[in-house]
């Protein structure tokens, strides 16, 4: 099958205004002391130039207010996002929202999407994507939070883990159980719903994490969310009954994408660190450039960054030609592949650094810091693994001997070609 990542010239002028905006425009806010509300309050201004270069929301279709990039388009332009977490928000694409918005879209109702999505896409509400029980692992089938229909409501019990943006958002997308059947079909025993933040008996309790320990992110924070006898109206069911599992596929498949190209915008910003530095210091009689550790993690990281972004768009553009499912094996290995190559870019950009590297005057500690979680969220790298070696392993048969043995191989080679060969041996035998 051919492939190919090429992209119009007029779109790589919209990537090359992008990579100078957020060096010049943005990278500066982050040395500024911004919670959530006021990084919102400033960054209207730099949102409205993104609108007019017909970048906003650029996931979704026209007719819902974005440009209908397909998934290699929109790689690209996260590649260029990822090296600031100050960055997505701006362009109307940031995680849960854009994904959440992509959800409602795809099974929502039309009332459900002028209620909730248009505005979301608008960047007058915010969403939360609470799907994670605690103790569950990458196991969804455990799930415990139930939702059970009570006339025209849907009554809500369990708590939610680790739900990004669950305090600050307007409403939350919910994967709930539906069916307690023993007997049951498990992929189909969770459905979705919307369930407004303010709504009565939901609470939040912030978590502090390793790249925020004390829960005042700008851009995200986390909660634990309890639903306590949380009644929303029917009509709240996103998609179907039972549709949960299909629907959460569909929305994390191309988020996976978007965060590896981010991940690859974080390497490049270590990168040029490292390499900045390299050709910057002197020790023992020469600069850090000229010694042969320093070139191999140069190298090193230039080849596996390049592999990463490589193997990212080819998942893409799997997923603009055949669909997110053809294209499954590829994103779960852009998922493990992704966030090693991102560990070890920032490691060796810390460590060419020293003490400076590990300090708060640079960077890199944050970002080594909030890289870590890349290993575990939407799903843990051993999952993926697991996924991508049993899907390989499927197209093989077992055999008692070896296809590439030897002995086996020429006892078939002789009886192709034996006599063919003899005939030959012959007339060689007879020659003068």
């Amino acid at each position: 099958m051919t492939w190919s990542f090429e992209t119009d010239p007029e779109f790589e002028q919209q990537l090359e205004w992008m990579r100078g905006f957020v060096r010049e425009e943005i990278f500066p806010l982050e040395t500024l002391d911004l919670d959530w509300f006021s990084y919102r309050e400033i960054i209207k201004p730099l949102a409205a130039e993104v609108r007019e270069r017909g970048l906003w929301a650029a996931h979704l279709g026209p007719e819902l207010g974005g440009q209908g990039f397909g998934q290699v388009k929109l790689g690209l332009m996260h590649e260029i996002l990822g090296g600031s977490e100050l960055a997505p928000p701006i362009f109307g694409n940031q995680a849960p929202d854009s994904g959440n918005s992509e959800l409602i879209a795809l099974a929502g109702t039309e009332e459900q999407k002028q209620r909730w999505m248009l505005p979301l896409l608008d960047g007058t509400l915010y969403s939360a994507f609470s799907m994670t029980e605690q103790g569950t692992g990458s196991d969804p089938r455990q799930f415990t939070t139930s939702a059970v229909r009570d006339g025209g409501e849907w009554v809500i019990n369990g708590r939610k883990w680790m739900v990004g943006n669950a305090k600050n958002s307007d409403f939350h997308i919910l994967m709930a159980r539906t069916d307690d059947s023993s007997d049951g079909d498990p992929y189909k025993a969770m459905s979705m719903f919307i369930v407004p933040t303010d709504a009565n008996g939901v609470s939040v309790r912030q978590l502090g994490l390793m790249h925020d320990p004390d829960s005042r992110g700008p851009v995200h924070t986390h909660g634990e969310v309890t639903y306590d006898e949380v009644r929303i109206a029917a009509e709240n069911l996103l998609g179907g009954e039972g549709e949960a599992f299909a629907l959460a596929q569909a929305r994390l498949g191309p988020g996976r994408i978007h965060h590896c190209m981010r991940w690859v915008g974080v390497c490049r910003r270590a990168f040029d660190a490292l390499c900045e530095r390299a050709v910057s210091k002197s020790v023992h009689g020469g600069v850090l450039s000229e010694k042969q550790t320093i070139q191999n993690w140069v190298a090193d990281s230039a080849a596996a960054m390049e592999a990463a972004k490589l193997l990212t768009l080819r998942a893409a553009w799997r997923m603009d030609e055949e669909g997110a499912k053809a294209a499954r094996i590829e994103i779960a290995m852009i998922k493990y592949y992704g966030a090693t190559v991102m560990h070890d870019v920032l490691d060796r950009a810390i460590q060419i650094h020293g003490s400076l590297g590990y300090s708060t005057d640079m960077p890199l500690e944050e970002m080594y810091r909030w890289a870590r979680a890349a290993r575990f969220y939407d799903g843990p790298d051993e999952v993926h693994r697991m996924t991508v070696a049993r899907r390989i392993l499927r197209q093989y048969t077992p055999r008692e001997l070896p296809t590439e043995h030897v002995p086996t191989r020429r006892e078939l080679a002789l009886a192709k070609y034996g006599e063919q060969l003899e005939a030959i041996n012959g007339r060689l035998a007879t020659a003068p």
